[in-house]
């Protein structure tokens, strides 16, 4: 379990305990240790060394600690353990896998209990990359096992440092987790034996690449709103903030599915017990679209509800991007979603009152911008050491009490991604999903990619830019209209209205529920929007507001009826053609 330094609790502040060590020069920050519960140890992590005294906080209920119960400590830092067999698990905030976890005791998890989390028993069949006297680094490639519908790299472990030459490599065979596969030596005679395992700080970025590379080419998710208005590049970050009920986390089920990543990482990070149950639930039931087989064959789920111990709740998110970093490294897009990071947030700020540290804005620690810079500095596009690349997109939903985006979460959230999803309370109640706000939303990505972007059509970038204008002008116009009724307003501005609400139902709006409109292909996107822009860009000419908001109408429901039509069949070519021949197109 670890070493003991004859250190003893002298305070116990819920999960904040305080413990007296002998030589505090032996303990280090977010150092694991042991608290010894009637003889189960509870795991717990450094996060404050004050002479003698060291605070740590607990993952587990603190109930029944006294003054005087043994400390032991651990001398390695709180790490998450990386290697095949991770794909379809469902761990906890601390990386213990939740299936091998359940118990004879109903809903609740004994204290105390900790498992491996990966099976060392099952057998992985091994080929080697490499040969003996090959010169190698961190990071590189010995070899590899088939996981799945990927080829999973075992490396050399990330945190050796320099050059190292391989001493012996294995045959082609099956091997456990817990057999070395090779063996490393450097210069100076020292050997390091390698295993398909490896162990990592999980508050500690992997930075084991060549390069970090811009984000400027984009990560589809298939949803029409966010490709094309508001595009998200791989490797990017993005905010989804909105108030409770906006559909945050059905929004984020519909990106983990319909995503072009090779692995998604979904954290539940202080989400209601039912939410999460229900994505356990759900996943394995859903077909992956790119396999046809279980979403779950690519999909690591972390579940740290509400319900558990709020210290492990701050872990949790740092697993999750740990395990996508590790994935990156073997040259994989990786999409991270965080659900939400305000719990996370929440979580640091009572592990900082308990501190009696000095609060900042709304009680949240001062360093709470630094924290949330750091966590999605964490995501990236990187240059392997292979000339490959590999990516780690990461997308956080925040939970804004009372849906206030000026709270502190939000804002400091917002000066570090690159894409900001805002989901509206109004939208929501008026069905119109995905939620998401077009009036107040951004992606920094679309000039970013404007070159790659560029490729669909010269234009396309430009084409994005004159429909969200359209949009803000129909805004402008409804709410006019709520003033002075429709009466009071022009043909041509109630032409412009209309067409902004066209835009708005036509490409804003996705039924996930449809098995055609839930998922909208780059194919088309490209074919359809350009379509649209051109009943944009039509000069109507009506005599009367009655004939306007008739054949708007009429044109707006063959729109309607193409989204739902499987894309170039019968049908689909039918109603192009009739909306084709309004516009005048031949």
């Amino acid at each position: 379990m670890g070493r003991s330094t004859d250190s003893r609790v002298v305070a116990v502040n819920g999960p904040l305990v305080t413990v007296e060590v002998v030589k505090a020069q032996e303990v280090m920050m977010n150092e694991v240790a042991y608290v010894v519960w009637n003889n189960v140890p509870l795991k717990s992590e450094i996060i404050r060394i004050r002479g003698k005294h060291v605070d740590i906080q607990v993952f587990e209920s603190t109930t029944g600690l006294t003054v005087g119960d043994r400390v032991d400590f651990t001398g390695s830092m709180l790490s998450a353990t990386l290697g095949p067999g991770m794909l379809g698990k469902i761990y906890d905030g601390l990386q213990n896998p939740l299936r091998e976890l359940e118990n004879d005791q109903g809903y609740f998890l004994r204290r105390g209990q900790y498992v491996n989390s990966l099976d060392e028993e099952k057998k992985w069949l091994f080929s080697p990359s490499v040969k003996s006297g090959d010169r190698v680094r961190a990071g590189h490639y010995l070899g590899s096992v088939p996981e799945g519908i990927f080829e999973h790299h075992i490396m050399v472990p990330l945190s050796l440092q320099g050059q190292w030459e391989v001493a012996h490599v294995n045959v082609p065979g099956y091997y456990t987790l817990q057999d070395e596969v090779a063996l490393l030596k450097n210069e100076e005679g020292m050997k390091v034996q390698v295993k398909m395992t490896q162990q990592w700080p999980v508050k500690i970025p992997v930075r084991n690449y060549e390069e970090r590379l811009l984000p400027n080419r984009q990560l589809l998710t298939q949803c029409r709103l966010i490709d094309i208005f508001f595009p998200l590049a791989e490797g990017g970050t993005a905010c989804i903030p909105g108030p409770f009920g906006a559909g945050k986390t059905v929004l984020q089920q519909i990106i983990s599915r319909y995503a072009e990543a090779d692995i998604v990482i979904i954290v539940a990070c202080g989400e209601r017990a039912g939410e999460v149950v229900e994505t356990i639930r759900e996943f394995p039931e859903l077909e992956d679209p790119k396999t046809g087989k279980s979403l779950m064959d690519r999909t690591v789920i972390i579940c740290n509800t509400s319900s558990m111990p709020v210290a492990a709740r701050e872990a949790s998110v740092y697993t999750g991007v740990t395990l996508g970093e590790y994935y990156r490294q073997i040259g994989l897009k990786v999409l991270l979603l965080a659900d939400s990071t305000s719990r996370w947030a929440q979580a640091l700020r009572e592990s900082s009152a308990r501190m009696e540290e000095i609060p900042g804005e709304e009680a949240f620690p001062a360093y709470l911008e630094s924290r949330i810079a750091a966590l999605y500095e964490r995501a990236g596009l990187v240059r392997l050491h292979d000339g490959s690349t590999g990516s780690l997109t990461m997308i956080g939903s925040v939970s804004p009490a009372g849906g206030n985006f000026e709270e502190p979460v939000t804002q400091n959230t917002l000066k570090v991604v690159g894409a900001f999803y805002g989901l509206s309370r109004t939208r929501s109640d008026q069905r119109r999903y995905p939620a998401i706000d077009p009036l107040i939303s951004w992606s920094l990505y679309l000039e970013q990619m404007k070159g790659s972007l560029g490729e669909r059509h010269p234009q396309w970038v430009s084409w994005v830019e004159e429909a969200k204008d359209l949009l803000d002008r129909g805004h402008e116009i409804h709410q006019m209209m709520l003033v002075v009724g429709e009466e009071g307003i022009s043909i041509d501005d109630l032409v412009i209205y209309l067409k902004a609400e066209m835009v708005d139902a036509v490409c804003l709006q996705q039924d996930s529920f449809d098995v055609v409109d839930r998922a909208t292909s780059i194919e088309r996107q490209m074919s359809d929007f350009p379509l649209l822009i051109d009943a944009v860009h039509k000069a109507f000419a009506f005599e009367s507001k009655e004939e306007a908001r008739r054949q708007m109408s009429h044109l707006q429901n063959l729109f309607f009826q193409l989204k739902y039509c499987k894309f170039r069949e019968d049908a689909y070519r039918k109603y192009r053609g009739e909306i084709e021949s309004i516009l005048g197109k031949e």
